[in-house]
């Protein structure tokens, strides 16, 4: 009998649930968003109030994926929710050892894939219409709230904007800054070659004299009331009126002592609105970079991207452990949301 239930539960997945595992409960989305011309695909991570099958969510041949719940019932209560934007070229579900993270702590995460900037969709041209990426995730968040389901279960004065690289400029654009077009020009102009992100505009063509009125909207969603960026870009272009007006607490983290990636330095050497910005707090996270948010890499995962002429993205500066950079993470999301 044993060995039948045993079988059981191999065959549906649950062996973590007879185990005890934690894994997150999550689910998908499909948002209605007036600003795009189709649906939109998301995802609601939340504690499980219940286990189901265990599913591998992000898994592909460079990265490790992480394991959920896929479609357990919520636990009972109410929790803080954070709104999560992906970086330029990434994916919701390639982030999702972040989400998980999180709601093993205590929270929820609803995140969205953005159209013109995702995995196998990266547009230089697309990626600068910043309005859409912040418009995607009120969208999603409208959604969410209208969902009983999980609407229910969100603690809605706990409501936080998170984002790494490009998806940081979205976090804090959600919660009020601004961007300047000619700043961002000049910006380009300035740092030349040694701006990873201007490059990659460069290299589709992006005449940064003529940018999307929308890179320059006012995106502010009264509904969050938190936001964390991870090594966030644009920020050379914020405005200082915006910067003026935001109340809303920040926290600021880059990766790495010297930020190789100019582009998301908010310190001093870089775009210094750690300082500009009263409400921010800073902290670095050292010794890593840019890319060490990214998952876990599988042992053949830096040898596969070598071989393509990828990004070397598994590749972390000596003497980092990238799960422990990934936990110190969640520890300052953590203790900065009262997690």
């Amino acid at each position: 009998m044993k060995e039948l239930l045993s079988a059981f539960l191999i065959s549906m997945g649950l062996t973590g649930a007879a185990m005890g595992e934690p894994y997150a409960g999550y689910d998908r989305l499909t948002v209605k968003a007036d600003h795009r011309p189709s649906v939109l695909a998301a995802s609601v991570w939340y504690p499980a109030g219940t286990p189901t099958y265990r599913g591998l969510v992000g898994d592909n041949a460079v990265f490790e994926g992480t394991s959920a719940y896929v479609g357990a019932a919520v636990a009972e209560g109410t929790f803080p929710l954070f709104v999560l934007s992906h970086g330029s070229g990434g994916n919701m579900d390639a982030i999702s050892w972040l989400s998980s993270a999180l709601v093993l702590r205590g929270a929820m995460v609803l995140a969205i894939n953005h159209p013109g900037s995702t995995s196998g969709d990266s547009s230089p041209r697309r990626s600068l219409q910043l309005d859409e990426r912040a418009a995607d995730l009120s969208a999603a968040l409208d959604t969410l709230l209208g969902e009983r389901t999980f609407a229910e279960h969100v603690d809605r004065s706990r409501i936080a904007s998170l984002g790494f690289s490009l998806g940081g400029a979205t976090a804090l654009n959600l919660a009020g800054l601004r961007f300047d077009r000619d700043a961002y020009e000049d910006y380009c102009a300035r740092i030349g070659e040694h701006g990873q992100d201007c490059v990659f505009f460069a290299k589709g063509g992006v005449d940064l004299a003529a940018l999307p009125e929308g890179f320059a909207a006012d995106m502010r969603d009264d509904r969050i009331t938190r936001a964390i960026a991870i090594d966030p870009g644009m920020t050379y272009a914020a405005t200082s009126a915006s910067i003026g007006r935001m109340k809303t607490p920040v926290l600021l983290i880059n990766l790495g002592e010297a930020n190789l990636f100019k582009a998301a330095d908010v310190g001093p050497d870089g775009s210094d609105l750690a300082r500009r910005l009263p409400s921010a707090l800073l902290k670095t996270i050292a010794p890593a970079h840019h890319f060490t948010f990214l998952a876990e890499c599988k042992a053949e995962g830096a040898a596969m991207l070598a071989a393509e002429k990828d990004d070397p993205v598994c590749d972390d500066p000596e003497g980092t452990d990238r799960a422990a950079v990934h936990e110190a993470i969640v520890d300052e999301i953590a203790a900065f949301s009262g997690l």
